[in-house]
């Protein structure tokens, strides 16, 4: 078995999602990679090294397997993802997404290096199958300090040209410490949808808002944005998740996972405005030097399940304070991500239909 599922696992899912997700299922944030695509020598790390503690690889056949047995009896469909980091042999990992686009009929995106050029970025996407991007703010030009990373220096605006003469799909991982709250990002987010109409632009993560305080007024600053989608992977704050609802309306939202990252076993927790991964002792080696990650006794550490499942019961709680009804629930969770797919691929055919 790829994890070992338990039977505390099978009853968090039975009682609390199983009667709430739709039959289909489409996961629009997902990375594939193999171990055989890392690069040797030292690299500059710009983000929470956590997530790398989950798995060293996730093939296709490792993600199918993973809905196999955490979602059983959905059929989830996923967007394909590339693990952006600069340890990562692109080359080899965008091709291994392009097989998998080719042979299983799966949607992907390519990640992007921000030093190609327009035709190369065209060459690429076109040969590759893909049905956009995925930049990546640790793909930035090294000499730029982390937490002076701007939208534009990894995501430049003469790619930003080309996929808007495509209208390609634009999955962005906003960069800069402040997060969803920070001015630079909120104008540039604007600033592209407004120049770049044709763009099908998808914020990652509610904007990194893993935590009320990340807020700030970025849903009044964006109230006036009319086709900027967000997706909640990797997040499982309700109260977010609400206001995102009460902001832009559940047809602009999109259900993505983050796997394999959302196999970790945790409970996020909130502590003035920092967001903690709390963990079983010893699953995920020595974490005292991790500021995200805590762990817990071995008492509570048995009864913590999947960041997946967390993450979907936070959604369900916050579709209900919102009043969502069941067919709002399936956009967001199917309905949504396939129009935004079968826009990108020119097509009226949305995947598993």
């Amino acid at each position: 078995m790829l994890f070992p599922v338990h039977e505390s696992d099978r009853r968090f899912y039975t009682e609390r999602l199983a009667d709430f997700l739709p039959h289909k299922i489409i996961d629009f944030h997902t990375h594939v990679w193999l171990k055989a695509f890392r690069l040797p020598g030292s690299h500059i790390t710009r983000g929470p090294t956590w997530p790398s503690r989950v798995a060293d690889e996730n093939s296709v056949d490792d993600l199918l397997e993973t809905y196999r047995l955490i979602l059983p009896g959905r059929e989830v469909t996923p967007m394909l993802l590339g693990w952006p980091e600069r340890d990562v042999d692109q080359e080899q990992a965008n091709g291994y997404i392009s097989d998998a686009i080719r042979e299983r009929g799966l949607p992907g995106l390519i990640v992007t290096l921000p030093e190609w050029t327009a035709n190369e970025l065209a060459r690429r996407v076109t040969a590759g199958g893909f049905l956009g991007l995925k930049p990546y703010l640790n793909l930035a030009p090294v000499y730029i300090p982390s937490a002076e990373i701007t939208i534009y220096d990894f995501l430049p605006h003469q790619h930003l040209k080309v996929a808007n003469a495509h209208g390609w799909i634009v999955l962005l991982h906003i960069p800069r410490p402040a997060r969803l709250r920070d001015p630079l990002n909120l104008a540039h987010m604007r600033e592209i949808e407004r120049r770049y109409p044709n763009i099908k632009l998808v914020i990652a993560h509610i904007g990194r808002a893993y935590c009320p305080e990340d807020i700030g007024d970025a849903f009044d600053v964006l109230a006036d944005t009319e086709r900027m989608c967000f997706d909640f992977s990797a997040n499982t704050n309700g109260y977010v998740m609400e206001r995102l609802l009460c902001a832009v309306g559940p047809r602009r939202i999109l259900f993505g996972s983050d796997l394999p990252v959302v196999r970790m076993r945790m409970r996020r927790i909130c502590e003035n405005g920092f967001y903690v991964n709390l963990v079983p002792a010893g699953l995920y080696g020595d974490v005292s030097d991790d500021p995200h990650m805590r762990e817990v006794s071995q008492a509570d550490g048995e009864q913590l399940s999947f960041f997946l499942y967390e993450e979907l019961f936070a959604f369900r709680q916050a579709a209900e304070a919102a009043g969502l009804t069941p067919a709002d629930v399936e956009d967001v969770l199917y309905g949504n991500a396939a129009r935004l797919l079968s826009a990108a691929a020119g097509s009226p055919h949305a995947p598993g239909a």
